[in-house]
């Protein structure tokens, strides 16, 4: 079923028809998280490291327009050219333009949900270019016509039977392969013959380094490495909030965000790119795509600091049960609901309220990010711009008046208690009760608690 165009409501519910598949997606990445846990008690100095990345971002985020004048300067006298992109658009048409310059046909790209916020494949195949994405996930996914439902896992919704059938399809592989190394074997064979062919390489940036002018790309597959040094040209495009002061603060992040992401010590390749090889070009793009406006925001500036590790998905209830592609956005999940409404507020109005605000997410950001608070505050934002729903609000004004009156709040617990106990049939026809459609109602209580506390008070005093 298409998800893109329904809100996340909708989305997750569509998700959610496939039980086993929501079971096993909801168990695999606890089982992810579950790593995350170990790995960061394996740290005795894990919170120390917490709060230095956050000291660091939070220094860096106070003169960051004095820090990428300084990369610019650096990356520059190391021989790369750079270029700034105000949004998503501007940095496509940046990034075409340098593919006409060297009548590139052919490109591969490594791993980058910017290139993913800004639309950059569907962008470049409308104008002729072949876009092939190396990361093999990726691949997966874009071999479905998918975009991706998680920033470190992109096909994390997916089972190994899924890939066997798709890989059969488009590469050839034997009908009901699922063995992962087979299946991976033959993913490499299909990616090595698009290396080979590239006219150009485009990856992403984890980090930028304002002191050195350099960036690093962190892979597990060595993709971003393989592409950017057979091609000619390497084009490596970043968010403005990826840059960090000095080289010595990247010991800090590396040992967060593969610890924080998948439970890993290290990402596999942690690849330094700081000029461009002989006879090779080096691009760095710069882009803001609303993120100066985050910036300029007291209450969600520090969102600005999320290094994209995915920890936040990992562990949230309502993205482990209702899957990424319910988020209608690039960066899904609890991060993604507080970036995306910054990008487009009537879009994304849903999304602050697809969280429990159980504060989860916040607990385990390694940049300590007040992501459940962001979320919360969101809703204020939203609600009084008017963007929320007209359901939702008329929704939420009630609950108001009921929470506001005490008398009105205890006479709607006696009804619904009667109604369910007299018409039990009802309060589980999920037409009439949404919230019955995935679950059984409880057996309503003879008495409310505060009718029980009343009479045992009576007892005890007499």
């Amino acid at each position: 079923m298409e998800t893109a165009s329904l809100k996340h409501a909708e989305a997750a519910e569509a998700f959610l028809r496939d039980e086993e598949n929501a079971d096993w997606h909801n168990e695999t990445l606890w089982f992810v998280r579950s790593k995350r846990d170990r790995a960061a008690h394996s740290l005795p100095e894990w919170e120390q490291l917490r709060e230095q990345a956050s000291q660091i971002k939070t220094h860096t985020l106070s003169r960051l327009d004095d820090y990428l004048i300084q990369l610019e300067e650096n990356a520059k006298k190391n021989g790369i050219t750079v270029h700034w992109a105000a949004n998503g658009d501007e940095h496509n048409r940046i990034v075409h333009s340098i593919l006409q310059q060297h009548n590139a046909s052919k490109i591969v790209k490594s791993k980058s949900m910017l290139t993913e916020e800004c639309h950059l494949n569907p962008y470049l195949i409308e104008r002729g270019i072949e876009v092939i994405d190396t990361d093999l996930g990726e691949r997966i996914i874009q071999l479905r016509n998918e975009p991706p439902s998680h920033i470190v896992m992109p096909a994390i919704h997916l089972k190994k039977k899924h890939i066997g059938d798709l890989f059969h399809q488009h590469l050839g592989t034997e009908a009901g392969a699922e063995d992962p190394q087979y299946l991976t074997e033959a993913a490499r064979i299909h990616l090595r013959q698009k290396f080979l062919m590239a006219d150009v390489a485009i990856t992403g940036v984890n980090f930028a380094i304002a002191e050195t002018g350099g960036f690093v790309v962190c892979t597990n597959e060595g993709n971003a490495d393989l592409g950017a040094h057979l091609a000619k040209v390497h084009i490596a495009c970043m968010g403005i909030e990826k840059v960090i002061p000095k080289a010595e603060h990247l010991g800090v992040f590396l040992r967060l965000l593969t610890r924080s992401a998948t439970g890993q010590p290290i990402t596999t390749f942690s690849s330094h790119f700081r000029k461009p090889g002989p006879g090779q070009e080096m691009h760095l793009v710069l882009v803001d795509n609303g993120r100066t406006r985050q910036l300029a925001s007291p209450d969600f500036r520090n969102s600005l600091k999320c290094i994209r590790c995915g920890a936040c998905m990992n562990t949230c209830p309502v993205y482990r049960r209702s899957g990424g592609h319910s988020y209608h956005t690039a960066v899904a999940g609890p991060i993604g609901s507080i970036l995306a409404p910054n990008i487009d507020m009537k879009e994304y109005a849903d999304l602050p309220f697809a969280s429990t605000l159980c504060g989860s997410c916040s607990n385990v950001c390694p940049v300590k990010i007040d992501i459940h608070q962001q979320l919360y505050k969101w809703r204020q934002v939203l609600g009084e711009a008017g963007a929320v729903e007209s359901s939702k609000k008329m929704g939420m004004s009630g609950m108001d008046v009921l929470f506001s009156h005490p008398w009105l709040y205890r006479f709607a617990g006696r009804a619904g208690r009667w109604l369910m106990q007299k018409f039990p049939s009802l309060a589980n026809k999920p037409s009439l009760n949404p919230w019955a459609i995935h679950r059984d109602m409880p057996k309503p209580p003879a008495q409310s608690f505060r009718d029980w506390y009343a009479e045992q008070n009576k007892k005890t005093n007499g």
